[in-house]
């Protein structure tokens, strides 16, 4: 069973609209949360351990630029997802549902969790 038909392997060539780009971001921004639980468990429980945990803990992020980077990711991906899944259930409940305006919306949950990224890389940096 032999069928010609068109391969388009150049995924340069692939454009995917806003709303496709608005989901996987949404579940790009889960596996970061719970990869990043790797780093958030241990962190909360040392600092909740003592004092001297939570002075620890502080210090490191404080001085070390790759436990900031990795704060600024979590709250990030945090920020991100958070929009996304309320953009979802004002889906669910009946909103937004057409195409137009379901690509209003992605767009608006794309630019809120880039600005809240911003927020986040401000507080951690500022």
């Amino acid at each position: 069973m032999s069928k010609k038909r068109p391969v388009n392997l150049d995924m340069t060539t692939i454009k995917m609209p806003i709303t496709a780009n608005a989901s996987i971001l949404h579940r790009v921004s889960a596996v970061v949360l719970w990869l990043g639980m790797a780093f958030f468990l241990p962190a909360i429980y040392i600092s909740l351990s003592s004092e001297a945990g939570f002075l620890s803990v502080q210090a490191l992020l404080a001085d070390n630029f790759f436990a900031q980077f990795i704060a600024w990711g979590l709250l990030s991906a945090f920020g991100y997802y958070t929009v996304a899944t309320l953009k979802h259930l004002i889906q669910e409940i009946g909103y937004f549902e057409e195409l137009e305006s379901g690509i209003q919306i992605a767009t608006a949950s794309i630019i809120i969790g880039l600005v809240l990224s911003v927020v986040w890389g401000v507080w951690i940096w500022g």
